[in-house]
């Protein structure tokens, strides 16, 4: 079965605690990584494709000490390798420009405000995985106990 990766990226320790356990239910079939600079990040994901794996969804913060959330995610979207990575701009901080320059530049697919509804990331990511893993091509039936099934079969009829 494929490697499938979920990366968060946050300075703040605590609230990578937070995403990794909200996302806990789906790390049985998925690996949840995290960095705390976009530098990290991009260095993981290099890794993860180096070994040949997917980068499924990207969940980032806005600000960060030295590159901003949506400059790391215009890096990403400008990668054709990742073309099919879904990314979340998951913050309390940024301004209305910065939230308009992450969906026109930055590619993202959805915008999470802190303080989150645990639920909400969830059923986000998972709807976002759903996606991925059909875009892709990967087989999908291995991950049924965590895609979200409205999109699936939406996207299957």
């Amino acid at each position: 079965m494929e490697t499938i990766n979920i990366i968060c990226i946050d300075d703040q320790q605590e609230v990578l605690d937070s995403v990794m356990r909200d996302l806990r239910p789906l790390g049985d079939l998925v690996r949840l990584e995290e960095a705390s600079s976009a530098a990290e990040c991009i260095d993981l994901v290099e890794h993860i494709d180096e070994n040949g794996d997917y980068v499924a969804v990207i969940i980032s913060d806005q600000v960060m000490p030295g590159e901003q959330g949506t400059d790391l995610l215009r890096k990403i979207t400008s990668d054709g390798r990742f073309n099919k990575t879904r990314k979340i701009l998951l913050t309390g901080q940024a301004t209305h420009a910065d939230t308009i320059n992450a969906i026109n530049e930055g590619g993202i697919d959805n915008y999470v405000e802190k303080p989150w509804q645990p639920e909400h990331l969830l059923q986000t990511v998972k709807r976002l995985l759903t996606l991925f893993i059909l875009e892709t091509g990967i087989d999908y039936k291995p991950y049924m106990s965590i895609l979200d099934n409205a999109t699936l079969f939406a996207k299957l009829r």
